[in-house]
């Protein structure tokens, strides 16, 4: 049997009786237990729902939350949201674990007639969650911030058709310059320096006006900087890093409100 010190305790094929005991304890204890058998789920709450026998995986989190998962998919079948109040009976030779939610009033009920195996998991996670954006992302981030552009910029709007293609966005700077902005989530190499120059060749066909293009990534390869000066480019260093959070601040304002 796994040492009771063991930050991972797998108990396979445990009996009914044995397995209700393991996970009343784990429990108690404040544990995340992971459940794999033959079991059938029922919810009752703000509607109800019956979900038929299979061998399925269950989790139960230390901070209440329950998972029920299929073997295949991503997303749970069944599911309850931290804060519930576990339980664990033996009925008729069934295992009911309960996940009980009293605000709003719900329960979900799994019944074991069979488990397979129970791990019961003493684990520390204090590791941050740090979420790389995508290009869109990062068109997103310059438009909700257009300061990370520079002061005073302004978009006028985005994906603009232009011959050679579409230009990620498009804007006046702080002189009334039109300003045309290439974003690349990654080190930025000659080509994109090129697709720039293209767009900006593009505009200044269609206006009045002087033209800047600005490329936008988080670093630049060798010798891409001497092929923007020598086209009359710049280069904005900003990472996917920074627009990711930037987008999870929560007074994140609309799209709209730029275009």
């Amino acid at each position: 049997m796994p040492s009771e010190k063991s930050p991972v305790n797998v108990f396979q094929n445990p009996s009914i009786v044995r397995a209700k005991e393991i996970i009343k304890n784990g429990i108690s204890h404040r544990k995340t237990l992971i459940l794999i058998g033959n079991c059938w789920v029922d919810y009752h709450g703000r509607a109800g729902s019956k979900l038929f026998p299979g061998e399925r995986i269950v989790i139960m989190k230390e901070d209440g939350s329950l998972l029920v998962h299929r073997s295949t998919g991503y997303e749970p079948v069944n599911w309850q949201p931290p804060g519930c109040i576990f339980e664990a009976n033996l009925k008729e030779n069934v295992l009911e674990v309960k996940a009980i939610r009293r605000k709003p009033a719900e329960t979900v009920v799994v019944y074991f007639d069979k488990l397979y195996l129970v791990s019961v998991l003493d684990l520390e996670d204090f590791g941050e969650f740090a979420l790389h954006a995508s290009e869109e992302d990062m068109q997103k981030a310059i438009l909700t911030e257009p300061s990370l552009i520079e002061p005073g910029f302004k978009p006028v709007t985005y994906e603009k058709k232009v011959e050679p293609g579409f230009m990620d966005i498009y804007g006046i700077d702080s002189q009334g310059r039109f300003v045309v902005v290439e974003i690349k989530r990654k080190t930025a190499g000659k080509e994109a320096v090129l697709q720039l120059a293209r767009y900006v060749e593009s505009v200044k066909s269609m206006v009045n006006r002087e033209v800047r293009g600005i490329l936008v990534a988080p670093s630049i390869a060798k010798g891409v900087q001497r092929l923007l000066e020598t086209l009359k480019l710049e280069f904005k260093a900003l990472s996917p890093k920074k627009c990711a959070e930037i987008l999870s601040k929560p007074e994140i304002k609309k799209l709209e409100e730029f275009l």
